[in-house]
């Protein structure tokens, strides 16, 4: 055995022990408003206790442990803590990436490990409704920052004649819409279009519903409770599936009803969780993250459903490729890619 090798393999595990800790720390910066605090300017601890309300004991142990993992600055020589400008962007700008929300994701999952480990004994799955309700807004917050980013200025317009649809006022499904975040993206960008989102997660939908109220968009936003396999509408322009088709026990079927759902001339918008057909280029911390999410969330969905599939959150783009073909689509094309999808566009 060698010796430095055991150092070396330590080390990393000592590097995942204190980033999976930490995680805790990020969620409460985030529940507490530190990060958005900490943005207004650098502060000691009770300058900080004063500008939050929180205690400053806890406080001076947060910023430190934040400190050290690099998520926060320090000067020695007055014991301020701070944001950088690209961290402030990070960590407390609702224009920004929304990391917390990720984290938010991690601890909602990880609740339902002993629920997990039981299902690895028996094969069973572990439906989406079942987790704890940070995985549902934890996932509509930080997927929401990536799709306002891309899915306006980038992905749409990367597909074929579709900006022009809308622009003109298309029909659109959004199928596994969950909280409707991309649903309302796509109706304020194309105040034309009509939207209808649909997801068999009722919370999620009750959610939805009530944003499309607030935002002023329920007379060109509507909801319902529905599958992939049995969303309602027919001669629809676009449909768009957005990181959600891995998740399904019947991705097939799915895709056989977006076949009969779209007009002749449609497109199926399709985005997935960036993925390499070969297994060892996903070994990386992206992929990494993507299998641990998969094995806790992605997996034991598709498995609680009927269907037989479980393709998971790095399916690669060959199995997409052979679900759409399957269903009936001649044309299969990736019209984009970011650091942490792929975006397809599907045609009959």
């Amino acid at each position: 055995m060698d010796r430095e090798k055991v150092n070396e393999f330590l080390g990393r595990v000592v590097a995942d022990m204190a980033a999976t800790e930490a995680a805790g720390s990020v969620v409460v910066g985030q529940r507490l408003g530190l990060y958005r605090a900490l943005a207004e300017g650098p502060a000691t601890p009770e300058e900080f206790a004063e500008r939050t309300g929180c205690h400053p004991r806890y406080l001076t142990e947060w910023l430190r442990g934040q400190a050290a993992g690099g998520y926060v600055g320090y000067e020695p020589e007055t014991g301020r803590f701070s944001l950088s400008e690209e961290q402030a962007f990070c960590l407390a700008d609702p224009g920004g990436p929304n990391v917390p929300a990720a984290f938010l994701i991690a601890l909602g999952m990880l609740r339902s490990e002993p629920r997990i480990t039981e299902a690895f004994r028996t094969g069973a799955g572990v439906g989406w409704h079942e987790h704890a309700e940070d995985v549902f807004v934890g996932c509509d917050a930080f997927f929401r920052a990536g799709y306002t980013a891309e899915l306006i200025p980038h992905w749409i317009p990367a597909l074929e004649g579709v900006d022009a649809k809308l622009t003109a006022g298309a029909r659109v499904a959004d199928v596994g819409c969950g909280l409707g975040s991309s649903s309302l993206l796509l109706a304020e960008a194309y105040p034309r279009a009509t939207v209808l989102g649909s997801d068999y997660h009722t919370e999620s939908i009750a959610l939805a519903r009530k944003r499309a109220a607030e935002a002023g968009l329920a007379d060109r936003v509507g909801f319902e409770v529905a599958g992939a396999q049995d969303f309602s509408g027919t001669d629809f322009d676009l449909v768009a599936m957005f990181d959600c088709l891995h998740d399904m026990g019947d991705p097939l079927g799915a895709a056989r009803r977006v076949r009969g759902a779209l007009a002749p001339d449609g497109t199926w918008l399709l985005v997935e969780p960036l993925a390499s057909d070969r297994v060892e280029e996903n070994f990386h911390p992206l992929g990494r993250l993507y299998y641990s999410a998969s094995t806790f969330l992605c997996v034991p969905s598709a498995l609680s459903q009927p269907g037989g599939y479980a393709l998971g959150a790095q399916a690669g783009s060959a199995a997409i490729r052979d679900v759409v073909t399957e269903a009936g689509f001649t044309r299969f094309r990736e019209a984009a890619r970011t650091p942490f999808n792929m975006v397809y566009e599907v045609r009959p």
